[in-house]
């Protein structure tokens, strides 16, 4: 069997952290619902649903960080880039190398954070994305890809 990889281990503090935005929107709805009920007495059931929605959905994201990180892997081939997530959802994703259009580094500001790069590899109907990456791995793997996909282009 092929190498597979994971994505590194700082990728657990980037969901953390989107964990905690996540808690700091559903707290920013709650205090507009809180002005709401002040100003036009909205009933405080809303609240109360919102607050339990809010407090399970940053719990379910924090406790699925290991599952996420354990079952979270990607394999560059010479026929295909395959990307695999998922235990219990698993999705298997195998994207052919001779339809790969452009490949983008990408990094949002907790990504820069932890010093890591998303990489995008685009398809003429669609986009796929292996979430994180060192960024001198990143760079490896885009020019290892297009260097695929190059290949695979001269050979048709």
């Amino acid at each position: 069997m092929s190498h597979w990889e994971q994505l590194p281990l700082k990728m657990k503090t980037v969901w953390r952290l989107s964990a905690i935005g996540s808690a700091i929107a559903w707290l920013v709805i709650l205090a507009i619902l809180f002005v709401c009920h002040t100003i036009w007495h909205w009933p405080l059931w809303i609240m109360a649903v919102i607050l339990g929605l809010g407090v399970i959905e940053v719990i379910v994201e924090l406790v699925i960080i290991p599952y996420r990180y354990r079952f979270w892997r990607y394999h560059i081939a010479d026929k295909a880039v395959e990307i695999e997530r998922g235990f219990f959802f698993h999705k298997q994703t195998a994207i052919p190398i001779n339809r790969i259009q452009n490949v983008t580094l990408e990094a949002g500001p907790l990504l820069q954070w932890q010093q890591l790069k998303a990489v995008s590899i685009e398809t003429a109907s669609t986009t796929h994305e292996i979430e994180a990456v060192l960024p001198h791995t990143a760079e490896h793997l885009k020019q290892q890809i297009i260097a695929l996909a190059q290949e695979a282009r001269d050979d048709a």
